[in-house]
């Protein structure tokens, strides 16, 4: 099974490229983020007549998720647990079953700039950058939580997170980012040490690999990008890792998104 990730940044206007990479690629599943749209406005049918169920998590002109199967989709929840007051659309889960059952986890990660920091340090209280570091500490929770139903599951999306400096082509203007703060690094290794594999990196090493180039300053044809949408594998989800590869060439086309699609093939 092709599972795949691409923030398509909006809807709207990119539903033509991404119909179209759905037609080349083909992928049993797409997980979606900054969909931007609310859910009765997302051009469902389109993809249902390409054999797509569709499910939707949005929100008005920002965020939003969607899951995109060939697969019936069961068990699907929105929104990440551990805050009832966050109104912002960055999560949805489902169930897919091919030859066993594996969870679904579609994120999109907060990006957490501007870095608001107080006179002790650490991050203010209601900035977007404190509000990117508890997020991650509700989804290190659900990630707790999933782990012990010991069902196979994947969590994947555009997480805002530079994990290594190989994996921007200049570490050095990423320092101060909230992609690359120690701060967020840290919630990010410790998200891992619950037993994660980082799927691109389980087959790929060394540098010059990457899934976003920023709009501005000619990025994409220096190749100026950096590597922030990830696969996280449970252990029993990573026995199933078949390969796993970035849609570079998307990003030359009309149009594009600032993101290219990531995908995995499992063994299910």
């Amino acid at each position: 099974m092709k599972i795949a990730s691409f923030n398509i940044n909006g809807i709207k206007a990119r539903v033509n490229a991404l119909s179209d990479w759905l037609d080349e690629a083909q992928p049993d599943v797409a997980l979606l983020q900054e969909i931007k749209s609310v859910d009765e406005a997302f051009p469902r049918e389109l993809f249902e007549e390409k054999g797509y169920n569709v499910e939707t998590h949005g929100q008005k002109s920002f965020n939003g998720v969607a899951i995109l199967s060939k697969h019936p989709l069961e068990d699907v929840s929105r929104g990440l647990p551990g805050d009832d007051s966050d109104e912002q659309a960055r999560w949805i889960e489902a169930t897919v079953v091919g030859k066993e059952a594996v969870r679904l986890c579609n994120l999109y990660l907060p990006n957490g700039n501007p870095v608001e920091l107080g006179d002790d340090g650490l991050a203010v209280p209601g900035g977007k950058f404190d509000y990117k570091l508890r997020w991650m500490d509700r989804l290190h929770a659900r990630a707790e939580t999933l782990l012990a139903e010991e069902m196979p599951f994947l969590m994947a999306g555009d997480y805002n997170i530079i994990p290594q400096s190989e994996d921007a082509r200049r570490p050095e203007a990423w320092v101060g980012d909230a992609a690359h703060r120690p701060e967020s690094l840290a919630l990010w290794r410790k998200l891992l040490n619950l037993g994660f594999t980082e799927a691109f990196r389980a087959r790929v090493r060394g540098e010059g690999h990457y899934s976003f180039w920023d709009y501005q300053a000619g990025a994409w044809n220096r190749d100026d990008g950096i590597r922030i949408d990830h696969f996280l594998l449970s252990p029993s989800c990573a026995d199933l890792l078949r390969d796993v590869q970035i849609d570079k060439e998307i990003r030359g086309r009309e149009k594009p998104s600032d993101h290219v699609p990531v995908w995995v093939e499992l063994d299910i």
